[in-house]
């Protein structure tokens, strides 16, 4: 199998339980609740994405023929003698195109696998880190994880219908829009009030980097 990639870099992960942790970002092209294209967002089911998935021109970006190259690029973006890799996979939606070859061939190549997913297509590989961030008007079939992150406020979604999921770690994480502000404060009072929700920011948008 191919792969179709919108970029991949070295960077610091920026929100979760593995923020801070250096780390590939490995982003796929392509989602199932939007094409990607501004003029299909009225239609899509997740309208407040504002994550550029569409194409494959971006940093180390293109179409990939087999795991192999893909593994390759990403371990020549570590520091040399790093031994302890971790890689992001994520999106658009990695689920649409990550598979057991490519998920073998980054273990292979020493690399803990995690994934950022919107939890609507089960998983059935052995990756070491999944974190499932459900969107509103979805069928969320992935049930269980390691991290449940929550982008609030979302529509009428309430985090505590959640939390009969089996996940390790419960996030909530503001919704980034033109009131910003106000839901970082509507989510620390959530979180206040409902100790199992733990707040996640997106520290790499505050610190400015990718």
């Amino acid at each position: 199998m191919s792969y179709k990639i919108k970029e991949m870099y070295y960077t610091l992960q920026g929100e979760g339980g593995q923020s801070g942790r250096p780390a590939v970002f490995l982003r796929f092209s392509g989602c199932n609740l939007w094409s990607g294209r501004e003029e299909d967002r009225h239609k899509a089911i997740c309208q407040f994405c504002d994550t550029n998935f569409w194409g494959t021109d971006g940093e180390n970006g293109g179409k990939y023929a087999t795991a192999e190259e893909v593994v390759r690029q990403a371990t020549a973006l570590y520091p040399d003698g790093f031994s302890k890799k971790y890689v992001v996979c994520t999106g658009g939606e990695p689920m649409l195109q990550l598979d057991q070859p490519l998920v073998d061939t980054f273990h292979q190549y020493g690399f803990e696998v995690g994934i950022e997913t919107n939890g609507t297509i089960k998983i059935d590989l052995p990756l070491d880190w999944i974190c499932v961030s459900p969107k509103e008007n979805t069928e969320i079939v992935q049930r269980t994880g390691d991290e449940l992150k929550i982008v609030y406020p979302q529509g009428g979604m309430n985090p505590k219908d959640w939390e009969d999921l089996e996940f390790t770690h419960y996030y909530i994480s503001p919704m980034d829009d033109d009131h910003t502000e106000e839901n970082i404060q509507t989510c620390i009072a959530y979180c206040l009030k409902n100790p199992v929700w733990n707040l996640s920011l997106q520290t790499h948008k505050i610190i400015r980097i990718k």
